[in-house]
C-alpha cells in the first residue's frame, strides 16, 4: 500500500508540473533576457572604465615616462657593491 500512495503521489506531482510548465518556461525567457541586459550593461562599464584609465595612462605620460627612464639609468650604471663576509 505504501508504494502505491508513493507512485500516486509522484505522478500528481508530475501533472502539477506539467500543468506549470509554461510559466517556469516563461520565469525562465524573462530571466535569460534580465541576464543578457545586465550583462551588456555591465560590459559596457567595464569598457568605459578601460577608457578612463587608458585616458589617465595618456594624460600622466609626460610624468611617468621620464621617470621610468631616470630609475631605469640610475639601476643600469649602479655599480654593485660585493658582498663583505665577516667570520
Amino acid at each position: 500500500m505504501k508504494t502505491f500512495l508513493k507512485i500516486l503521489l509522484v505522478a500528481a506531482l508530475l501533472v502539477i508540473a506539467i500543468k506549470l510548465s509554461p510559466v517556469l518556461f516563461l520565469g525562465a525567457i524573462v530571466g535569460l533576457i534580465a541576464a543578457a541586459v545586465l550583462g551588456s550593461i555591465g560590459l559596457s562599464l567595464v569598457a568605459a572604465f578601460v577608457a578612463v584609465a587608458l585616458a589617465l595612462v595618456v594624460a600622466l605620460a609626460p610624468i611617468w615616462i621620464p621617470v621610468l627612464c631616470v630609475i631605469g639609468l640610475v639601476k643600469l650604471f649602479r655599480t654593485k657593491e660585493p658582498n663583505v663576509v665577516t667570520a
